[in-house]
């Protein structure tokens, strides 16, 4: 059973089950694609990994022609901010890559993405991908019943730029459940005591998309790439969460650390 507020899906019990699984089986795919990152690699091989793995474990991968899309995941590199298609583009030492992983299981889809180093990368791209993983887990911080959305987007906006970066408009978390994107929509900016009130069963993705330079980006002739307007480096982090009775749930939390997005705990100090 599950009923709309303002539009915005509560989901019950059996649903909160059913996105704990598919979650689960995402975070899953999420962590095993990251071991096999590395120089030379392409990102259709990446493609195909996912593909395989997701299938394995008895799901569909959601972004597979949707909307057209042509690809089972998406590869984001240096510059590219979200929506990259994989292809023959090789990794090459020093790249950094956001891959974004989402499956179908039992008709719910879990949505969850990380940034990846590729060999040695510069402190440069140790910064904006350290200011992604913070923003994700500030954002985060801030769900429970009674806040609002606002407050999400204002705690990832002002860390974000208290570091020199920036925070995307143009592309924002989202509603999920039965539906791929669904309301309500969840921007990483904003301003406290804003937007919507969160209401426990409320489940959606979290998933700011932070520039070392301009927040503006492009996209480019295949529809779908989008890139840093200034050509800046770019990185992002997502997880799925659900809104309880006390606080928050990340449903696509991991069972291990990722491999090659090692944490620099002291990057802030």
């Amino acid at each position: 059973m599950h009923f709309r507020s303002s539009a915005v899906e509560i989901k019950g019990p059996s649903e909160i089950d059913a996105m704990r699984e598919v979650s689960r089986l995402a975070a899953e795919t999420l962590s095993a694609v990251g071991e096999i990152v590395r120089p030379g690699l392409t990102t259709d091989e990446i493609n195909s990994f996912v593909h395989a793995h997701t299938l394995k474990l008895g799901a569909r991968p959601a972004p597979l022609n949707y909307k057209g899309f042509p690809k089972s995941v998406c590869t984001s590199i240096n510059e590219v901010v979200c929506h990259g298609i994989p292809g023959e583009r090789v990794l090459r030492d020093g790249d950094i890559i956001n891959i974004d992983v989402t499956h179908i299981y039992k008709g719910f889809h879990g949505d969850t993405s990380a940034t990846f180093y590729v060999g040695k990368v510069s402190d440069e791209a140790k910064r904006v991908v350290e200011v992604a993983r913070r923003g994700l887990a500030l954002g985060i911080a801030q769900v429970r019943p009674g806040a609002r959305l606002g407050d999400l987007g204002a705690a990832i906006q002002e860390f974000a730029e208290g570091q020199g970066c920036s925070v995307v408009r143009d592309f924002v978390g989202h509603g999920i459940g039965r539906k791929f994107h669904d309301e309500p929509k969840v921007a990483h900016y904003g301003r406290w005591g804003k937007g919507e009130r969160l209401k426990p069963g409320m489940t959606f993705t979290i998933e700011p998309m932070v520039n070392i330079g301009s927040w503006e980006v492009d996209v480019l002739d295949d529809d779908w790439t989008a890139v840093t307007s200034d050509g800046s480096l770019s990185a992002q982090f997502e997880h799925t969460v659900l809104v309880t009775e006390t606080g928050v749930e990340v449903l696509t939390e991991r069972n291990r650390p990722l491999a090659n997005s090692e944490i620099f705990p002291d990057y802030f100090a």
